[in-house]
């Protein structure tokens, strides 16, 4: 018997869907990498200025309710790209940079889906799912591959105190091209140009040459520490050198934007702006900012899993939108799918849900529910305005340290969305309600990665 979760997901695609179907849109998925919640002028942050990303907000919607499905790496990635909870294939855990793991070849990642549609189908930037051939990208549904495999502080040279580094041969910081390492430790101060410039090149050739829809996901290593601004951008934020980065960030947007215009593409094309998690609070002035929220990167208060997203595509996204409506980042698979007009296969539990009516009607969408997973551990559940904590760390003092609570935390993120006042004892219903979705949820999850799945 499915959870109430995936019955509900399973009924949620409404008329929308069916209207957009095989519409086949270029989709551009934009991916920061730490970027925080605050960290926007559209989102709130007074000196980093971002006027692209504003203005994406203004000619696009504006979600207010976005949720990765972790606060680290690798799985919020693994989320991403499958539209899973990344415990059910065993991504629960950020990849280390010497490691034989990776994003299992049995799950169907968004490129595979689109490529199905006739999509070409583009990976530039941080991957992040393995180093291994048969986890990287042109093995997991993309025809091109500019990047790095892992983050950009994952080498000896930026880590030569860190126990892993000293212990394990680690090698020096790989920039590839497809399969291939064409340089080793490249200048991170050009990265997020050299990116940028892969990004419109590939734009360009599908359009112009190969004339077909295209899939663009471009994973920016900023604002990731160690921070490399390029030259343009260094020392030109008030916010300093992670608002230098963040700047530039928003530059590379408004370069993608103005090459979309240029290409006569602009109604024929989705852009989705993101996060993969939230800020690195443990850097302090070289971490963002998590808005009105609690806490950070590995935790899972909403500071760590509630993200900025701006999602743009004019004549069919209305302009100017914020939207409070529910969405989190497993429902970009199932969206982008529908678009295509691509069937996922029945065979396997998805977490996300087509969101359709969400951005094109600005819908209301579904009630609010995510259960949040740190490694092996279910930590904490979001239950329309009711989120439960049963484990919890604070991972903006630098350490791993996690507290059981017991009993648990209960919080109204509708009234409290900065998690600070426990209502826990006034709400002893909800309290027992929720640990036993949560028991139930943990439950499924077991059998599933105990069945004959595809992602086992």
């Amino acid at each position: 018997m499915l959870c109430p979760l995936l019955i509900l997901l399973a009924a949620a695609p409404a008329v929308t869907a069916a209207r957009y179907a095989g519409t086949r849109p270029n989709i551009v998925l934009i991916l920061a990498d730490d970027l925080g919640y605050g960290d926007l002028g559209v989102y709130g942050h007074p000196t980093i200025r971002t006027p692209n990303l504003d203005r994406m907000a203004r000619e696009g919607m504006q979600l207010m309710q976005f949720y990765s499905a972790s606060s680290l790496c690798s799985p919020s990635r693994a989320a991403l790209m499958t539209g899973r909870l990344p415990v059910r294939f065993g991504m629960n855990a950020v990849l280390p940079p010497v490691t034989n793991r990776g994003l299992p070849p049995s799950e169907l990642t968004l490129g595979e889906a689109l490529q199905q549609a006739g999509y070409i189908t583009s990976c530039i930037g941080k991957w992040h799912l393995g180093r291994k051939r048969r986890y990287l990208p042109l093995n997991q549904g993309f025809h091109r591959f500019f990047g790095l495999p892992y983050s950009n502080d994952m080498s000896r040279k930026n880590n030569p105190k860190h126990p892993i580094y000293r212990l394990r041969v680690v090698p020096p910081l790989p920039l590839m091209e497809g399969i291939y390492v064409i340089e080793q430790e490249p200048d991170q101060s050009q990265l997020t140009r050299r990116f940028t410039e892969r990004a419109l090149r590939f734009m360009r050739f599908a359009v112009e040459e190969r004339k077909q829809p295209f899939f663009l996901y471009l994973a920016h290593i900023e604002p990731h520490p160690p921070l490399h601004p390029g030259e343009r951008f260094r020392g030109r934020s008030p916010r300093g050198l992670y608002g230098d980065v963040v700047e530039e960030l928003d530059w590379s947007v408004g370069e993608v934007l103005a090459e979309i215009r240029r290409l006569g593409i602009d109604e024929e094309t989705l852009v989705v702006f993101t996060s993969d998690n939230g800020p690195w609070l443990a850097k302090k002035e070289n971490g963002g900012s998590p808005g009105p929220f609690r806490e950070g990167k590995g935790s899972t208060w909403e500071g760590g899993v509630r993200m900025p997203c701006i999602a743009r595509w004019p004549g069919h996204i209305p302009a100017g939108v914020k939207s409070r409506a529910f969405v989190t980042m497993m429902d970009l698979l199932p969206t982008f799918a529908a678009l295509a007009g691509v069937e996922l296969p029945n065979d396997r539990v998805y977490d996300g849900a087509d969101v359709s009516d969400v951005l094109f009607e600005n819908a209301p969408g579904r009630e609010p529910r995510i259960f949040l997973w740190v490694r092996h551990e279910l930590r904490a559940y979001r239950r329309g305005p009711w989120k439960l904590h049963v484990i919890t760390n604070f991972p903006a003092n630098g350490t791993r340290k996690t507290t059981v609570q017991d009993p648990p935390l209960l919080f109204n993120v509708e009234t409290d969305p900065g998690e600070r006042f426990n209502v826990a004892a006034e709400h002893p219903d909800v309290v027992r309600r929720m640990l036993a979705e949560m028991e139930e949820h943990r439950a499924e999850v077991v059998r599933d990665r105990r069945g004959k799945r595809p992602g086992k």
